[in-house]
């Protein structure tokens, strides 16, 4: 990894080496829109899934639990979640469907890592917003695509119809935990998908506390 990346590496592994161990617990409680942007995965059978910014591992487990034909891998900055994620993971019996390796996410090879070249899902939940690089992490994320491949984001939104309080004291909030919830997302994902030639379903919930997207390549597409 760059010196950007370990430094990022370093401070993602200070502010989860004991976060990690009531993570699920607390995180229910706001991270939402994740279970609806699981079920819309819809993997078919034989099908290899990758989650960017895996963290302890909860989503994958859901994920292999109701999709027992595909395949499963997760890739985090940090060595302390996925510490969490494989004891999670071994817990649940999945370790023969669920590969975790440690990586940057906007220079991620999952040919180094897991010996594949393309995915059919990406799925990245509440990982842009704590990703400095976070655009970079976007256009890698499609680079590891299958051809016809989707990338799946649920995020922070913008809180646009909520009262204005609500996003002054949820993103001062979020900002201690190194949390930076990205406006530009919708025009980001908009231009890739134009250079992609990709179909976006971009998707506000919960009154824009939460933003949920979809990326579709074509079958030609990479």
């Amino acid at each position: 990894m760059s010196d950007i990346a370990l430094d990022h590496s370093a401070l993602m592994d200070k502010v989860y080496r004991q976060q990690r161990h009531i993570y699920d617990l607390t995180r229910v409680w706001y991270l939402l829109g994740r279970d609806r942007m699981l079920r819309g995965l819809e993997p078919g059978t034989g099908d290899h899934i990758l989650e960017i910014g895996c963290g302890t591992g909860r989503n994958l487990i859901a994920a292999a639990r109701a999709h027992p034909f595909a395949h499963f891998y997760g890739m985090d900055i940090s060595s302390q979640m996925l510490a969490s994620a494989r004891i999670a993971t071994n817990r649940a019996h999945l370790s023969g469907r669920v590969g975790y390796a440690q990586g940057d996410a906007t220079v991620f090879d999952p040919v180094r890592a897991f010996g594949r070249t393309g995915f059919e899902r990406i799925f990245m939940s509440y990982t842009l917003s704590m990703i400095p690089d976070w655009q970079g992490a976007l256009r890698q994320g499609l680079a590891n695509l299958a051809p016809s491949g989707e990338l799946h984001i649920v995020d922070f939104g913008q809180q646009e119809r909520l009262p204005r309080f609500c996003r002054v004291l949820l993103f001062k909030w979020l900002s201690l935990f190194h949390v930076n919830p990205r406006a530009d997302l919708h025009e980001a994902l908009r231009v890739l998908a134009a250079g992609h030639d990709a179909t976006l379903t971009f998707t506000p919930l919960y009154r824009g506390y939460a933003w949920h997207a979809v990326l579709r390549l074509n079958q030609k597409a990479r």
